[in-house]
């Protein structure tokens, strides 16, 4: 017996709640510019700057959970720990400290102090805020360029009118996972980084999906109403994407439960663009296509398959 997770042959009227759910994403993409351009991100030591650390144990596996509670009563700021090459080696990495470099280097000392004996420090690097302000720049310029891509993949694929709207998805996932760092104050890094990318690919995957439906509905169904193909394309991708919705959650949710606290909050980030990702691909995409004249892109299309009134 098969699971079913979404009935067969749905008829949802999607579209009866494109003007909510469009002005719903409206205020959250405004809410998160305001709480971006008021509250800020916390930004990590990739883009601020700050100490990391290399050290070993010399007595057996490093105990992470142990040296992130000693070197968090420090007060020197936010602390990252990961484990690293093998099970005795952990990173360490502290935010750049107030002052000059005698400042990191006093700081460097505590750290080690706290590590004890039983650990070596096999390496310890200062990130500069140059260097942080430039991989900021990188950063935001990686994100830019990627949604341009694909913007301009999907005007080749498709129309124009499937482009802006895929574009305008793509950005609605983008500032909300933005403005859910803002509100949250989860450390903002190249990781996250990295998180936005693939909520951006996890989204237009989804909206692909739907909109290559479109069309295929578009060119068979010539004398349907646009609204009922559009509605009629979303429910019969609807099991397809709620499915992968549910699996891609399942596997974050096992990365949050048992990945640590590194992993915590790209983990976090991902979940919530599967959930984001998934409404924009419905609500936002499709609902934003129901502003254009589709059918006149396809009523010249010759296609023996099509259903006319005369079928």
């Amino acid at each position: 017996m098969r699971l079913k997770l979404v009935p067969s042959e749905t008829k949802i009227d999607f579209l009866r709640l494109r003007m909510p759910a469009l002005g719903f994403s409206g205020l959250l993409v405004a809410a998160s510019i305001a709480m971006f351009a008021v509250i800020g991100l916390n930004l990590g030591i990739d883009f601020r700057g700050g100490i990391l650390i290399e050290a070993r144990n010399s007595q057996g596996p490093a105990d992470i959970a142990g040296v992130r509670s000693d070197l968090g009563k420090l007060g020197l700021g936010d602390i990252s720990l990961q484990g690293f090459g093998s099970e005795t080696d952990v990173l360490v990495r502290v935010q750049r400290q107030d002052g000059d470099e005698a400042a990191q280097i006093a700081a460097i000392e505590r750290i080690t102090s706290t590590l004890g004996a039983n650990y070596e420090i096999r390496r310890t690097e200062f990130v500069g805020p140059t260097v942080g302000a430039e991989l900021a720049e990188k950063g935001v310029l990686a994100v830019v360029c990627a949604l341009l891509a694909i913007m301009v993949y999907i005007w080749f694929r498709f129309e124009w009118q499937f482009s802006i709207a895929a574009i305008m998805a793509l950005a609605h996932d983008v500032l909300s996972t933005i403005g859910l760092f803002a509100l949250t104050s989860f450390e903002f890094n190249l990781a996250t980084v990295a998180a936005i990318l693939t909520i951006a690919g996890y989204s237009i995957n989804d909206t692909v999906v739907v909109f290559d439906r479109v069309r295929e509905n578009l060119r068979r169904y010539k004398s349907y109403d646009q609204r009922a193909i559009l509605n009629m394309s979303l429910n019969e991708t609807l099991s397809r994407t709620v499915m992968t919705s549910v699996t891609t959650g399942l596997a974050l949710l096992a990365i949050v439960l048992f990945g640590g606290a590194v992993l915590r909050d790209f983990a976090l980030a991902m979940m919530w663009g599967v959930l984001i990702g998934t409404y924009s691909s419905v609500f936002v995409a499709v609902g934003m296509l129901g502003f254009f004249d589709l059918k006149k892109s396809f009523d010249e299309d010759d296609d023996p398959g099509a259903v006319t009134d005369e079928d």
